[in-house]
C-alpha cells in the first residue's frame, strides 16, 4: 500500500504545471492565428485584438512559454528564432523538459508573417521588462526596431507603436534615454513618411518624455509646435500629450492653458491609471496655486491619492492662510518629495502668491494698518522689513490684488470698503467659464462616438454578430489589464 501511495503522489506535481504551460501556450498560438489572419485580410482591428490579449498573459509569461512558441513560430535554426532565444535567460532542467514536451507536438512554421515576427519581439520584450532584465532588454528592443524599419504595412503599425514605447521604456530604466534621442526623431520622420499616425503619435509622446527628462523644454516646445497634428487614435497617448504639454505650459509661464491641459489629462486617464493620475493632479494643484486659486479639498481626498497629495495639501493650506513661516517649514518638510516630482522651481514661484494671499487677508480685515504691522504679519525676515513691505503693498495695488491706498507720508495702508460683488462682471464671467467647460465637454463626448460601418446599407449576418459580441466581451474583460500597462 505504501508503494501505491507514492506513485499517486510523483504525477502530481507534473500535471499541475503541464496544465497551466500549455493553457498559455494555446492562447498564444491563437493570437499568432488572429495576426496571420490579419495579414491575409489586412484588417487592423484583429491586430488590436491580438494585443489586447497579450497583455492579459504577460503575467503568465516564462522561459519555457516563450521558448515553445518561438519553436512554433519559426524554423528552429533560423535567423530570427537565434536571435530571440539568445535573449531568453536560461531556465532550468525541468522547464527545458515541458519546453521540449510541449514543442514537439508542433509543426513548426516556415515562413512566419512580418506581423508575426514582429510581435514575437514585442512578446520577448515584454517578458525581458518584467524580469527587470534591461540589458538584454535593450538588446531585443534595438533589434526589434532595426528589423522593423524595413517594413511598410499598416498592420504592423499597432505593434510597432507599442514595440517603440518598450524600447524607449528599456533604456529609461538604465538612465539612458539620451543615446536613443536621434534613432527616436529618425523614427518619427520614417512614421511621419509613411503616414502611420499612431506610431508618430507614440514617438511624438516619446520624444517629449526624452526632453523633459532632461529639462529641455525650448526643445520639447519646438518639436511640439512643428510636429503635425491629427486626431488622437489612443487615448492613452492623448492624456501622456496633455500631460507633458501642460509641463511645458507651466515652464512657460502659461499657467491657464497649462491648468486646462492637465486638468484634461487627469479626466481622460482611465482609472487603473492610478499613478498618472496622481502626477497630473500634482501638477495641476502648483499651477492652480499659481494662479490665485485654491484647490477644493476633493481634489486631495481621491480614492488612492490621499498619501501622495498629502504634502500638496498641506502647501494649498499655507497658501491659503498666506503664512510665510508656514510656507517656508512645509516647503522644507517635503523638499525630497518636491525635487522628486520635479515641482521644487514651481514652489519658490509661490512665495509672492503667499505674500500676496496674506496681504489680501490684512487688507479685508483692518481699514488701516501701519506698514511696519503689515511687514510683522506677513513675517518678512529681510534687512528692511517696513521698506519690503511699502513695495510689496504699492506692487500689490497697482496689480489690482487688493483695494487700497498707500499713505507714505505716515507710513500707513488705507483699505477701500468692499463694494458689492453681485454688481460687477465676475459672476457673469465665472458662469461663462463652466458654461465653455460644460459645452467642450459635449463636443468631446460627440466625437468619441463610435458607430459600426454601413450600419444604415447592411444587415449584420448572425457570424459577425456573434464574433462582434465576442470581441466586445473581451474588450470588457481586459481593458483593466490594458490600461494598467500602458501607464
Amino acid at each position: 500500500m505504501t508503494q501505491d501511495v507514492e506513485m499517486k503522489e510523483v504525477p502530481a506535481p507534473s500535471n499541475s504545471v503541464s496544465s497551466t504551460t500549455p493553457s498559455t501556450f494555446h492562447h498564444l498560438k491563437e493570437i499568432a492565428s488572429l495576426l496571420e489572419t490579419a495579414a491575409y485580410t489586412k484588417e487592423v482591428r484583429r491586430v488590436v485584438r491580438a494585443v489586447r490579449l497579450t497583455m492579459a498573459l504577460r503575467r503568465k509569461l516564462n522561459v519555457s512559454v516563450l521558448s515553445a512558441f518561438l519553436n512554433f513560430a519559426f524554423s528552429p535554426g533560423s535567423e530570427a528564432h537565434t536571435r530571440l532565444s539568445s535573449y531568453l535567460p536560461k531556465d532550468d532542467e525541468h522547464d527545458m523538459d515541458v519546453d521540449t514536451a510541449t514543442s514537439a507536438t508542433q509543426v513548426p512554421k516556415k515562413h512566419a508573417s512580418p506581423e508575426l515576427e514582429i510581435y514575437c519581439y514585442l512578446l520577448v520584450l515584454i517578458f525581458l521588462i518584467d524580469q527587470k532584465k534591461y540589458t538584454e532588454a535593450k538588446a531585443c528592443a534595438s533589434a526589434g526596431i532595426a528589423r522593423l524599419k524595413n517594413m511598410n504595412r499598416r498592420t504592423i503599425d499597432v505593434l510597432a507603436s507599442r514595440l517603440y514605447f518598450y524600447y524607449s521604456l528599456s533604456y529609461e530604466h538604465t538612465g539612458d534615454l539620451a543615446e536613443i534621442r536621434g534613432n527616436l526623431l529618425n523614427l518619427h520622420r520614417i512614421a511621419t513618411l509613411r503616414r502611420d499616425e499612431l506610431g508618430q503619435e507614440t514617438l511624438l509622446n516619446l520624444l517629449l518624455r526624452n526632453y523633459l527628462s532632461y529639462n529641455l523644454y525650448d526643445q520639447a516646445e519646438k518639436l511640439r509646435s512643428k510636429a503635425p497634428r491629427f486626431e488622437a487614435h489612443s487615448n492613452q497617448q492623448f492624456c501622456r500629450y496633455l500631460f507633458y504639454l501642460g509641463k511645458i505650459r507651466t515652464i512657460q509661464l502659461e499657467y491657464t492653458d497649462a491648468k486646462e491641459s492637465l486638468l484634461q489629462a487627469a479626466r481622460k486617464a482611465p482609472v487603473a491609471a492610478l499613478g498618472f493620475r496622481i502626477q497630473c493632479n500634482k501638477w495641476a494643484v502648483i499651477v492652480r496655486l499659481l494662479l490665485g486659486e485654491i484647490p477644493e479639498r476633493t481634489v486631495f481626498m481621491q480614492k488612492g491619492m490621499e498619501k501622495a497629495l498629502r504634502p500638496y495639501f498641506e502647501l494649498t493650506n499655507a497658501v491659503r492662510i498666506g503664512d510665510l513661516e508656514l510656507f517656508r517649514t512645509i516647503a522644507d518638510k517635503f523638499s525630497n518629495v518636491f525635487s522628486s516630482d520635479g515641482t521644487h522651481n514651481l514652489i519658490v514661484r509661490l512665495r509672492h502668491n503667499v505674500i500676496r494671499t496674506g496681504l489680501r487677508n490684512i487688507s479685508i480685515s483692518y481699514s488701516r494698518i501701519s506698514l511696519a504691522d503689515v511687514a510683522k504679519k506677513l513675517r518678512l525676515d529681510s534687512p528692511n522689513p517696513v521698506a519690503d513691505a511699502e513695495s510689496i503693498v504699492a506692487k500689490a495695488i497697482r496689480d489690482g490684488a487688493i483695494d487700497a491706498t498707500l499713505d507714505h507720508a505716515n507710513g500707513y495702508m488705507v483699505s477701500k470698503e468692499t463694494g458689492d460683488i453681485y454688481s460687477t462682471n465676475e459672476p457673469q464671467a465665472a458662469f461663462d467659464t463652466r458654461i465653455a467647460f460644460c459645452l467642450n465637454l459635449h463636443n468631446d463626448a460627440v466625437r468619441a462616438l463610435r458607430f459600426p460601418p454601413n450600419s444604415h446599407k447592411e444587415k449584420e449576418s448572425a457570424e459577425k454578430r456573434r464574433e462582434r459580441q465576442q470581441q466586445e466581451q473581451e474588450l470588457a474583460k481586459h481593458i483593466a489589464e490594458e490600461d494598467d500597462d500602458e501607464f
